[in-house]
């Protein structure tokens, strides 16, 4: 796996603190990591966005790319429109992406809001690109209740366009799981068909020691030592 694309079921629900959970724990592995914000939303210049807050989460060490920035916090189709500034199209983004993985072992592709968030006026979407990099995808989920809803939407949208999903990352696992989250635990592998694979803190963005703690969020698959069953069985 040297690209992996991270999509979410929707915004704000933790796609950037897990990408920079899934670097973390390759560069604890020895690997040599890279992001690539293909649009980044809502922020001005000078402004930090996603790449430069995995940057600080883990520490450096990554190599951070952004390929086009839009003031306005839309779809990066509609903001590039209002902005009056050309939009990113899927193959700049596989194109960009292919370039970091002849330099490093693994490229994590962070996505704008969910998988079919439009890059341009013809359509184009992130699962385009991962289409043309042939790379699997990681989905980003709530924890509570509508989520199996949204992740069973998210995984379905991707095989029917013969994409992998490489399993599911909870964003944001509150300190005290409601019935609906700890229930859902069981029930995300069933409505996606495919593994949990981690748990981030709710709060991990604010967490001191975020680079040495990511691993023990994550399953094996993503460089880390979580266990879904184990933490199934603390959560209650």
């Amino acid at each position: 796996m040297t690209v992996l694309v991270v999509t979410g079921t929707g915004t704000e629900i933790g796609k950037t603190v897990t990408t920079a959970a899934v670097a973390a724990a390759a560069l604890a592995a020895g690997r040599s990591v890279a992001v690539l914000k293909p649009a980044q939303t809502g922020v001005g210049p000078g402004e930090r966005g996603d790449a430069d807050e995995v940057t600080r989460l883990v520490g450096g060490g990554v190599t951070a790319v952004e390929l086009a920035r839009y003031p306005e916090p839309l779809a990066p189709a509609t903001a590039a429109l209002r902005a009056g500034l050309p939009p990113v199209r899927p193959h700049e983004v596989a194109d960009a992406a292919a370039k970091l993985a002849t330099d490093h072992d693994l490229v994590l592709v962070e996505g704008a809001g969910g998988l079919l968030v439009r890059f341009d006026a013809d359509g184009g979407t992130l699962a385009d690109a991962a289409r043309q990099l042939r790379a699997p995808v990681l989905v980003v989920a709530a924890a509570g209740l509508g989520t199996l809803n949204s992740t069973a939407l998210t995984t379905e949208a991707l095989r029917a366009r013969d994409l992998t999903p490489l399993g599911v990352v909870i964003g944001s696992w509150p300190e005290h799981p409601d019935l609906a989250a700890r229930c859902n635990l069981a029930d995300f592998p069933e409505v996606s068909g495919t593994k949990l694979l981690g748990a981030i803190p709710e709060g991990a963005g604010t967490h001191p020691g975020f680079r040495a703690s990511a691993p023990s969020w994550l399953a094996p698959e993503l460089d880390g030592t979580w266990d879904a069953a184990a933490f199934a069985a603390s959560a209650g």
